[in-house]
């Protein structure tokens, strides 16, 4: 099939956790034989911090200055495109989304990267500028990277018909155990972006740990970190860490600490990618919960969920083999059940459903 996506951004790592996502989906896309289309606008945030210039053989990737300029291909890619999708926090959602329901592509879809921050939006008032102003409805497939709750919520809220997840995953090419190096060494790292609602969690599962075991080694690895931010002697800080550094950053560790944005929280079946990255490395994952976890690991088999400094302390005391046995089970777990080709087979079959569908049939919540 061809795909036709209009993204955030597949280009730039940075700040954000869309490329990484679709940089693993598209190489899954292509090793399976379809094409894929990319229109990412050239905005000078992530065209300073370019790590990716071009797609895979098969695939195109297509930057421009506004969509006016290139609408004529557009319109003809579109037109020939099995898959056409709108994304979340697209620069030119509205636009792009009446372009795909204009067109003749046989499936047209968005894809919702950040479901709960579009719903928290909803529920206050706030205006959601990648939003068609009509809702999703006239959508053949609308596709969340939030489970769970998430689900209904987009057919009530914003009267889409057939709702399925689509999680994150990892490219086990890309992300694999690798020899530590001395720059990333730590007993305990987190990797992500600086979030307001992430601070609160981030105090209490890293920060204070830190402050408890002075003599261990703590790294932080992330961009927009304020001035402000409370960091200790033992607390060390990489500014960013590309996509290809981060298979070293995470197996330098004995573990490696997830947090969960709050609104992704409250809504639960919300997993990182950094969760499928770090378990694709072989690192042990320790992680804050929600609801839904058990869905992707077990706990205290797979993954060790930790609500308290105490619990996070508790489990760096763990011995080094038994914190080994939890990081090979969880990427077996990950290798079986979270890869980028296990994503697009589960979107091969929700197109499936959808093109078999009876025209004007009551379409369901695919959990």
């Amino acid at each position: 099939m061809h795909f036709a996506i209009f993204g955030l951004t597949v280009s730039s790592s940075w700040g954000n956790g869309h490329a990484t996502l679709w940089r693993s989906l598209i190489k899954a896309m292509l090793n399976r034989g379809h094409q894929v289309t990319f229109f990412e606008r050239d905005v000078p945030y992530y065209s300073s911090e370019r790590d990716l210039n071009a797609l895979p053989a098969g695939g195109t990737l297509c930057l421009y200055p506004d969509l006016a300029s290139i609408e004529p291909e557009v319109r003809r890619t579109l037109d020939h495109a099995d898959v056409a999708i709108s994304t979340s926090f697209c620069p030119d959602g509205p636009t792009a989304c009446d372009w795909i329901l204009n067109s003749d592509a046989r499936i047209k879809a968005f894809y919702d990267l950040d479901t709960p921050v579009t719903l928290d939006a909803l529920e206050t008032g706030g205006n959601v500028a990648y939003l068609p102003s009509e809702g999703l409805g006239a959508f053949d497939l609308v596709l969340s990277y939030t489970g769970g709750l998430a689900l209904e919520q987009l057919q009530s809220r914003l009267g889409a018909k057939r709702v399925a997840p689509l999680y994150g995953s990892v490219d086990p090419e890309s992300h694999h155990p690798v020899a530590p190096v001395e720059e990333y060494r730590a007993d305990l790292s987190y990797l992500g972006t600086y979030a307001a609602d992430r601070q609160e969690r981030l105090a209490r599962l890293f920060l204070e740990p830190a402050a408890r075991l002075p003599h261990a080694d703590f790294l932080i690895g992330g961009a927009q970190y304020p001035e402000s931010f409370p960091w200790a002697a033992n607390i060390a800080f990489k500014r960013h860490v590309p996509p290809t550094r981060h298979p070293a950053f995470f197996c330098s560790s004995r573990a490696t600490l997830n947090i969960t944005r709050a609104a992704m929280a409250r809504y639960g079946f919300c997993p990182s990618g950094r969760l499928f990255e770090a378990a694709a490395c072989g690192v042990p994952l320790l992680s804050d919960t929600w609801e839904g976890l058990d869905r992707f690991f077990e706990p205290g088999r797979e993954i060790l969920p930790v609500r308290t400094a105490d619990e996070v302390t508790q489990a760096l005391s763990l011995s080094d083999r038994e914190l080994q046995d939890i990081a090979a089970a969880a990427r077996a777990r990950t290798l079986a059940e979270h890869t980028g080709e296990c994503r697009v087979l589960e979107l091969e079959r929700l197109c499936a459903a959808v093109l078999q569908a009876v025209p004007g049939a009551a379409l369901e919540v695919v959990a």
